[in-house]
């Protein structure tokens, strides 16, 4: 049985104060119990020290948003994969559609990224998803396929991946695809994995929905074949909502 995950991508929302307030929020709600679900919160890099401080020892994991592919270099403003080992986490966020659109980030480089999140000990959170005009003109499936193909590399023994399957269309526009439009995608995911991976390795992956997962529409989201979690965007800057998003996973 794969375990749910809840991740909360914070992106760029968040100052030392209000980021102590929202984790001091989480860890209220969760007063002391084991959650349903794996817990993880993804703040700027800015944050991590903080963050990561405050959730030591508790059920809720840290993750980065983003990393470069080197290990170190003149790469200014870029933070390497080992840096986010070393504060502490132990996901990281890749090919993002906002990374995509924003920083004209195309497969080979989230591929190149998420190689060096395996190679550092971190699990890449690697995200695909489809516009509005790939959907409109029956290309969701050949274009989520094409992202895997090109943006996944291949992970060793005891490594782990997670997929994040975000419509882009979606993602803050209060919209979501029907639990069947979802369901298709998901399921067309798995089986890309198995034929890539093979049965058992790809029986391990986590396929999480990302795109206004909200406390309204989450249980019946997680309860989709294949469903493995989500990864929250608006709703996890509010503990109450994200906490809530986790008890649907019950």
């Amino acid at each position: 049985m794969r375990r749910k995950l809840i991740a909360g991508n914070w992106k760029m929302n968040g100052l030392r104060a209000s980021a102590t307030h929202l984790v001091q929020g989480l860890l209220e709600g969760l007063a002391g119990a084991e959650p349903p679900c794996e817990l993880l919160v993804c703040p700027p890099a800015c944050l991590l020290e903080t963050v990561g401080g405050l959730i030591a020892g508790t059920p809720v994991a840290l993750g980065g948003q983003d990393c470069h592919g080197a290990e170190a270099g003149a790469h200014t403003g870029d933070i390497s994969a080992a840096m986010l080992k070393d504060a502490g986490c132990a996901y990281v966020i890749l090919g993002h559609s906002e990374r995509r659109s924003d920083h004209g980030e195309a497969d080979d480089l989230v591929r190149a990224k998420a190689g060096a999140a395996l190679a550092a000990g971190l699990t890449p959170i690697v995200c695909v998803g489809e516009t509005a005009a790939q959907r409109d003109g029956g290309r969701t499936l050949a274009v989520v396929e094409e992202q895997l193909a090109g943006s996944l590399p291949e992970p060793g023994p005891g490594q782990a991946l997670v997929i994040a399957y975000e419509p882009v269309w979606a993602i803050g526009s209060g919209r979501t695809p029907s639990n069947e439009e979802v369901g298709e995608v998901h399921a067309a995911v798995r089986r890309w994995l198995e034929a890539r991976l093979g049965g058992e390795a790809a029986a391990a992956v986590r396929i999480l929905y990302g795109g206004s997962m909200k406390p309204g529409n989450a249980a019946e989201l997680l309860a989709v074949p294949d469903v493995d979690g989500g990864l929250i965007g608006g709703a996890s800057l509010k503990a109450e909502d994200f906490l809530a998003i986790a008890r649907a996973c019950a």
